[in-house]
């Protein structure tokens, strides 16, 4: 047994990567196992806080030693799995998606990922499943954490020698980090999750456990209950909590606490730690660690996910890869690099950290485009096959005229308005006419709609103005309301744009956190207010939901002739109706009471089993849910209908 080994810290350690890697797999139970990783700071804590102190009092501590130890323990099995994800991504990834990995590889290796995921997206957002190094956030924390722990453990020592003082300073951090973690988590979720300044208190937590358990001596019956309680907070998290929850915030001291408590009775031989599988799984807990969510990324590239055999194997097989890691990378380049100089050995280690950065570095500057095929090029141009104007007029919420100065319709809505505007633009009966556009992205058109997330007060300021100055915008033309409406009531097929499936993303009175039939029936009244105001103007048309795919359709279609096998992309109708069904009944309701008008776009881009996302190798959505420059055009002989009235009722109802 190793000086200082302890068994229950290593078990421990088993508990939290096995919750980490049931999460990510998508395990039934565990919705809360992104904790692990809280579990491991608090372990991180208490290791280097115990190193720092022993060190300065033994009068033996190195910072240039604790650097090197760190860098000897992370670094080999990080640098096999960025190479091993580069090697992957030739083969599996489309141009942008090379760069970004080029990009995330690098950053990871600089530990500056926690910062580059802030930036992008949320940890729980659906695009986490693009990102093949997002677990690598933890280690950036974790690292700039012990850049900083020694530091200030020393400047304290050298001016007030001691633990009192040490253990002041700890707390000092541990009360800062934590109040800032609880604001920010109120008021940016994403920012608390992945900066330092929201998670030092995690491991200062351990380090204040491991300068107190030196002054606390528990009975044998004390640390049973101890550790009980302790077990219980961590598992109960692990159960309990979920990604809609607010964390990090004031509900990560659950399993801080419980980390903080098993550490504290520090048992040796016990049942929750000490077994056999428990320290097997312990000691290979990094590497396992690593290469699991390479592996759900994997599998969500290759659309296998959702199949439980393969979810088994992904799982297997992290454990599997994180064995062969350990025994053939971790171990025997720790001892054998101990043989080297410290100089000689931080050369080699910092020289094969940079080589694998800079060699990232080169393919996120051009995601090698030669290693393509020249047809999978053509899906990459689908991917910006949109609305030339859409910065200019969606993103910045101005009105836009498109065509000609002669204003014949107005056109109102969200991000799919945008998407067929220009598909209107090309309907217009002659050069001189206009379409006068007026959008927001996730804007949903109907009095009283307010975000769920308050955030886009440019919205608010959009309805308002619909509401308050709609009989004088164009008087008499006819306007079309798209949006979509569907999102805006079920929320996202994944947990995108903070409105997972099954939430409302707008509210009106009050704020629903399900779609309850209170809120449908809420939404059906201002909608029909909404429309009848409108209609009583002017023609309104309203048009049916677009399709949604699900996927991002020429993302899919070209990673998909990257394997060899060419693929359509489709949903059924019936899977259409079951998500737009409530919409269609209350666009029915308004073409009842109100006389708005219907514009179905399911004859265009349906058949009457499917409706369609490509056709005949050629992607008609940007996305998973807007119609590109290609599919828009589908609908302009739906689109002419509004300038033709006499067929109006057959065509466009």
């Amino acid at each position: 047994m190793n000086k200082g080994f302890r068994k229950d810290i290593n078990g421990l350690r088993a508990w939290a990567v096995l919750a980490v890697v049931l999460y990510h797999f998508a395990i039934p139970g565990i919705s809360g196992g992104f904790a692990g990783v809280d579990v491991f700071f608090v372990i991180s804590g208490y290791l280097m806080t115990a190193i720092v102190i022993l060190g300065l009092e033994g009068e033996r501590f190195s910072l240039g030693g604790f650097y090197l130890a760190r860098a000897r323990r992370i670094f080999p099995a990080l640098i096999a799995v960025c190479v091993a994800v580069l090697i992957a991504g030739w083969f599996l990834l489309m141009l942008d998606e090379y760069q970004q990995l080029g990009r995330h590889v690098r950053d990871s290796l600089l530990f500056i990922s926690n910062v580059r995921y802030f930036k992008e997206s949320g940890y729980f957002d659906s695009a986490s499943h693009e990102k093949w190094l997002l677990h690598t956030w933890s280690l950036s924390v974790e690292w700039q954490f012990y850049m900083l722990l020694p530091v200030l453990l020393l400047l304290v020592w050298k001016f007030f020698p001691g633990r009192r003082k040490a253990l002041l300073a700890l707390a000092a951090v541990f009360v800062a980090s934590l109040v800032v973690c609880i604001v920010w988590t109120l008021d940016n979720r994403d920012m608390a999750f992945y900066q330092l300044q929201a998670r030092a208190w995690e491991m200062a937590a351990g380090g204040l456990i491991f300068l107190l358990s030196q002054r606390v001596r528990l009975s044998a019956l004390a640390a049973r209950y101890c550790e009980w309680l302790g077990f219980i907070l961590i598992v109960a998290t692990f159960l309990w909590v979920d990604a809609q929850s607010l964390w990090p915030g004031w509900l990560a001291l659950m399993p801080i606490s419980g980390t903080c408590l098993v550490l504290l009775a520090a048992r040796e031989h016990s049942h929750w730690t000490g077994t056999a599988a428990a320290q097997w799984l312990g000691s290979r807990s990094y590497s396992i660690y690593l290469w699991h969510w390479p592996l759900v990324v994997g599998l969500a590239n290759l659309e296998l996910l959702s199949q439980v055999q393969w979810v088994v194997a992904g799982i297997a097989l992290s454990v599997v890869l994180g064995h062969f890691s350990y025994v053939l990378i971790e171990t025997p380049l720790r001892k054998q690099s101990r043989a080297w100089r410290p100089r000689r050995e931080a050369l080699a280690l910092v020289a094969c950290l940079l080589l694998v950065a800079i060699a990232a570095q080169l393919i996120r500057k051009t995601g090698i485009p030669d290693r393509l095929p020249a047809e999978v090029a053509t899906f990459e141009a689908q991917r910006e096959n949109r609305n030339p104007r859409q910065a200019e007029c969606l993103d910045s919420g101005e009105p836009c005229i498109y065509g000609g100065e002669d204003v014949q319709v107005v056109v109102l809505g969200d991000s799919h308005a945008d998407t067929v505007v220009t598909a209107l633009e090309a309907s217009l009966p002659s050069e001189q006419a206009g379409v006068y556009f007026r959008g927001m992205p996730g804007c949903l058109m109907v009095f009283g709609a307010k975000k769920v997330d308050e955030e886009r007060t440019g919205c608010l300021q959009l309805v308002d103005w619909l509401e308050a100055d709609h009989q004088t915008l164009y008087p008499g033309m006819p306007m079309v309301l798209i949006d979509r409406t569907s999102f805006h009531l079920w929320g996202g097929h994944d947990p995108e744009e903070g409105v997972p499936l099954g939430t409302p993303g707008v509210y009106f009175s009050k704020k629903y956190a399900e779609t309850t039939p209170e809120f449908l029936q809420e939404f059906r009244a201002q909608y029909l207010k909404t429309a009848c105001s409108l209609a009583a103007e002017r023609p309104l048309y309203l048009m049916r939901p677009i399709p949604e795919m699900g996927i991002n359709v020429p993302l899919a279609m070209g990673r998909s002739l990257l394997r060899g096998s060419p693929r359509e992309v489709f949903i059924t109708r019936e899977a259409y109706h079951a998500r737009h069904a409530f919409v269609w009944s209350v666009q029915d309701e308004a073409r009842e009471k109100c006389g708005a008008r219907i514009l179905d776009p399911l004859p265009y881009l349906c058949d009457d089993e499917r409706c369609y996302g490509s056709k005949d190798g050629t992607a008609l959505y940007y996305d998973d849910d807007h119609l590109n420059e290609v599919g828009n055009r589908l609908l302009v002989p739906m689109l002419k209908t509004i300038f033709a009235p006499a067929v109006i009722d057959s065509a466009a109802q």
